[in-house]
């Protein structure tokens, strides 16, 4: 018996189960089933052994159909709650499972497809009906990924931590210093960024929260012992203060976006405190604060000319030098690669 069928006939044992009965009408209505198909759902189910019977009751036109009430205490709780998702909530579902290629070609992504296609036996027919082409509505990009292929086990084992608040012993590829650590951490949130994988942990051996990348760990231990969690720890306020993922390197910046690219900067909001100042000549200026002199050093090469950094001194050196350095690589012509 395939999914759907077995989820209706729950829902139709359920029904029958009831003390005051079922109409063939209301379960037409409740299955979304045609009356032919209802009574060959109820043959289907006297046929399994369940003692149905149909009940007269004076004054009203149709049959009710029930179980034998003896039995009924006898059966477990079999009800099946009503998995009655509006068609917004269901593409907001298949928006977010769209951003799952972060796990493409892994054991994760077929647990995925297992969750949806469970999903849909529960749904309404004609909700189901259009299953298959609100799945195609929404596509996965996967440009610049990160691998997660092998990685499921270390990934499972570290969910399983944070739920049972265990401490963890990890070998994690430093890349700072290019070597394996050895360290203990409570785990405490994974987070998706740019393509990535990532862990915010309660590294004890360095008594401060931590960000580490999880396809750079290659070994996970529970060690046994439980945990707390953080006092006064807020994740979300914690990742709001972060321009990428640092967090722990406050800064305040005022950077010049040119006038063909100002339109840009300003349909999105870069960090929580930030304000815009349009300029006469159509530029636009960005103040904000926010962490991580390296990611925003990062972030405003990637606009070219057409950012400049104004404040703070420092930052303004830092990609001035970047810059400098970046022409000498293109100085004195093209290098020939063969």
């Amino acid at each position: 018996m395939r999914g759907r069928e077995l989820a209706k006939l729950m829902k139709a044992v359920d029904l029958l189960a009831k003390p005051a009965g079922v109409t063939i009408n209301e379960m037409q209505t409740r299955l979304e089933m045609s009356r032919r198909s209802v009574y060959r759902m109820i043959e289907r189910i006297e046929d399994m052994g369940f003692p149905l019977f149909p009940d007269e009751i004076p004054g009203e036109k149709e049959k009710k159909w029930k179980l034998e009430p003896r039995y009924v205490k006898k059966l477990p709780n079999i009800s099946v709650p009503d998995f009655s998702l509006t068609l917004p909530e269901i593409m907001s579902l298949y928006l977010l499972k769209s951003r799952s290629s972060l796990f493409r070609d892994t054991e994760i992504e077929k647990h995925i497809a297992s969750a949806y296609k469970k999903m849909g036996c529960f749904l309404p027919e004609k909700v189901f009906q259009q299953l298959e082409k609100i799945g195609r509505i929404f596509i996965s990009f996967s440009g610049g990924m990160k691998d997660y292929s092998g990685k499921e086990e270390i990934i499972e084992k570290l969910g399983d931590a944070m739920l049972a608040q265990k401490s963890c012993y990890v070998k994690y590829h430093s890349f700072g210093s290019g070597q394996l650590r050895n360290f203990s951490i409570d785990p405490l949130h994974f987070f998706t960024n740019e393509g990535g994988l990532y862990l915010i942990v309660n590294a004890t051996r360095f008594g401060e929260i931590r960000t580490l990348a999880v396809e750079r760990i290659q070994e996970v231990t529970n060690s046994g012992k439980t945990f707390r969690y953080p006092e006064n720890f807020d994740p979300e306020e914690q990742m709001k203060k972060a321009f990428d993922i640092v967090s722990d390197d406050p800064i305040d910046v005022k950077i010049r976006f040119s006038a063909d690219q100002a339109r840009y900067v300003k349909e999105r909001k870069w960090a929580e405190k930030q304000e815009m100042e349009d300029q006469e000549d159509g530029s636009v200026i960005l103040s904000m604060q926010t962490s991580g002199r390296w990611d925003v050093k990062r972030w405003v090469m990637s606009w070219g000319a057409s950012a400049e950094v104004l404040e703070p001194g420092f930052l303004r050196e830092m990609v001035m030098e970047e810059l400098r350095a970046g022409l000498g690589n293109y100085e004195g012509g093209c290098k020939s690669t063969e």
